[in-house]
Order: structure tokens, then sequence, then C-alpha cells
């Protein structure tokens, strides 16, 4: 299980590096897709596979299955850490993040992910403001 928040740079050839925390459950290779909220998303392979499975179940007649399909696999790409833990996060990726420099780094659940760290930083702000909120709308789901 991935948590807890870090932050590191990315340098001028779009490296980053990834938390000793987090590699060894994303293991030496892992995917790196566009996210939701203008994050990156990281799962391990075996992660990937499951979400794999479940996209391809999506109907195929339904547009928005499309769309979204399109939009999760058209930017993944498998990723491997090198020597100094990092890895290479491409331009599209970085632009679909905003990501220039300072990255937050966070575990949540059974994924990683990477936000540029003004955003993470105003996302935070603003759920702090509604987390009472969101926790009464989630009652439903007993937790």
């Amino acid at each position: 299980m991935f948590m807890g928040e870090y932050r590191h740079n990315i340098d001028e050839k779009g490296r980053i590096i990834v938390p000793s925390k987090f590699r060894e459950d994303l293991g030496k290779q892992f995917v790196v897709t566009r996210g939701l909220d203008q994050c990156l998303f990281a799962y391990p392979l075996t992660e990937w596979r499951i979400l794999e499975e479940k996209l391809k179940q999506l109907p195929l007649t339904k547009k928005d299955a499309r769309a979204f399909t399109r939009f999760f696999f058209s930017g993944a790409i498998e990723c491997e850490l090198d020597k100094q833990g990092r890895i290479n996060i491409p331009q599209t990726l970085r632009q679909y993040a905003h990501i220039v420099k300072e990255c937050a780094v966070i575990g949540v659940s059974n994924r990683v992910e990477l936000w540029a760290a003004d955003k993470w930083d105003g996302f935070v702000e603003e759920s702090e403001e509604s987390f009472a909120d969101l926790a009464e709308n989630l009652l439903d789901f007993d937790l």
C-alpha cells in the first residue's frame, strides 16, 4: 500500500527520484499515465493489469468509455528505475500535469500520484475546507 507525501525536483532531462519508500512496491518497472485532476498515476505492473482488465470490460459502444480508455492508455508508458532510483517522465506527460520543477509524489493506496507541487498545494487547500463534507458524502461506503 502506498501512503505519504514527498517532494522532489524534476531535472532538466525530465528525471525525477521515486521516493525510496515507494520503490519496492512499485517494482523495477511500472506504468505511468495521465491521471485525473491533472496529475499522473503510477501503477505497479500487477495493479496495472487489474485495471487494464476492468477497462477492457467497458462497452465499446459507449462514447465516454471509448474516450476514457483512449485518454488513459495513450498516455501510458512503462518506466524503469535507473541506478539512482529515478524515472524519466516524457514531455507530454509533464505538460499534461504542469510539472516544471517541484513535484509532489504522494501515495494513494494502490497507486502513486505525481503532481506539480503548486497544483497539489492548491488541491490540498481546497480539499481541507470541504473534508468534512466529503467524509459525510462517503458514509454510504461504510468508512
